[in-house]
């Protein structure tokens, strides 16, 4: 019991401020913001450090100074304050209390091999993609330049697109991709843009095309982006000459679908898979839907959160997804801090736990071309990469 003690105690405070000890809340003075500096305190000390004249601010920890116009919304904070809201209150286990599916074959064990970044070198991660061509990892975080490129190998390779007001600065990065010609492709929910890089960093394309707040991004096989829009409820598939810079097309392909967010588009069929984010009639309730659609935009399975309930004993609030080598659907579930497989579209939904313990907020997932599956953690702000044991 003492174990469990300790991590409640942990949970608790990674939920409150570390200078007046109140419990971080969505709004009003206890609405929780970074600094620059990647630490993270309420609005009400944020004010009360600035003075009298609210412009410049020195952290309590690390003392280093920042106007208060540097400040942001700390997003997996809030995000878990509302995943915490609508299950209860505290960050339930619930796959040891289910122990583990049941349902369709277990795929090969997956080892922990290498964590990548952690507090300090990422800054709430957002989003994570792979080159499927050289195996390089591009991150998109809260840090002074927000792309990080790591090789293979675990080191960093590149750092690009700083925070700033200019055409290829980042203000507020949401989701990355990497397509098979080798650029990187960013949602900027700041000025509503979706932004490509080269692997240097030089910002080649910018496309604002009237989005109101494009949100998750996945390359297909030719290079085209598939592309989530949260507010518009709209997916679209974005076509362009990244080489020259040059956009040729960007084609709405579904509409009226509820927030969606993280979306994944497989290699092989072409299907497409997209998370919605559903608020409920109850207050502060939320939940999430997968929904499968063919290479031809048929809605070939959809599954929400009740759904899985009668399959598996604990809510399910899917932050990313992705589709496996073979075809299946992957996603990540912050409710139970875990990667599950919800299986084929056409055996959809199986429910099979591929990692279980060891990550405190999975919000992105990739997988390698050596099938290593990614997982980024904005827990504790790293990348963790698994391979089969």
């Amino acid at each position: 019991a003492a174990g469990m003690a300790a991590e409640d105690e942990a949970e608790l405070n990674l939920l409150e401020c570390r200078v007046c000890f109140e419990r971080y809340g969505p709004g009003g003075q206890r609405r929780p913001r970074n600094l620059p500096c990647g630490h993270v305190l309420c609005r009400g000390c944020v004010g009360a450090l600035g003075g009298p004249d609210r412009r410049r601010l020195e952290c309590p920890f690390c003392r280093r100074a920042c106007g208060s116009a540097e400040t942001s919304d700390c997003l997996p904070l809030l995000q878990l304050l509302e995943v915490l809201s609508s299950g209860g209150g505290s960050i339930p286990s619930a796959l040891a209390k289910s122990g583990g599916g049941t349902a369709g074959p277990a795929p090969a064990g997956l080892g922990l091999r290498l964590s990548l970044g952690g507090w300090g070198s990422l800054v709430n991660p957002t989003g994570v993609a792979a080159c499927r061509r050289s195996g390089r990892l591009a991150v998109a975080h809260d840090g002074k330049k927000r792309i990080h490129v790591f090789e293979p190998s675990g080191s960093c390779l590149q750092r690009f697109g700083e925070r700033g007001e200019a055409g290829s600065d980042i203000k507020y990065p949401l989701d990355v991709t990497v397509t098979s010609d080798g650029h990187v492709v960013v949602t900027d929910g700041g000025d509503r843009s979706v932004k490509a890089f080269d692997f240097e960093g030089r910002g080649v394309l910018a496309v604002q095309e009237g989005f109101r707040l494009p949100w998750g991004l996945d390359a297909t096989a030719e290079s085209e982006v598939i592309l989530t829009d949260s507010k518009a409820g709209a997916l679209y598939r974005l076509t362009a000459d990244f080489q020259k810079g040059k956009l040729k097309k960007c084609q709405m392909i579904r509409s009226q679908l509820i927030s969606p967010r993280g979306v994944a588009v497989s290699q092989t069929s072409g299907a497409i898979v997209v998370i919605e984010h559903l608020k409920t009639q109850a207050p502060n309730n939320s939940s999430s839907r997968v929904k499968i659609f063919s290479a031809e935009m048929d809605l070939v399975g959809q599954m929400d959160s009740f759904g899985l309930n009668l399959v598996f004993p604990s809510k399910i609030y899917a932050t990313a997804v992705a589709f496996d080598r073979e075809g299946r659907v992957i996603v990540t579930d912050v409710c139970s801090q875990a990667v599950i497989c919800l299986g084929k579209p056409e055996e959809f939904p199986i429910f099979n736990p591929l990692i279980s313990h060891g990550l405190s907020y999975p919000v992105g997932l990739t997988y390698m071309a050596n099938n290593s599956l990614v997982v980024l953690d904005s827990g504790d702000h790293s990348i963790k990469i698994y391979s089969s044991t």
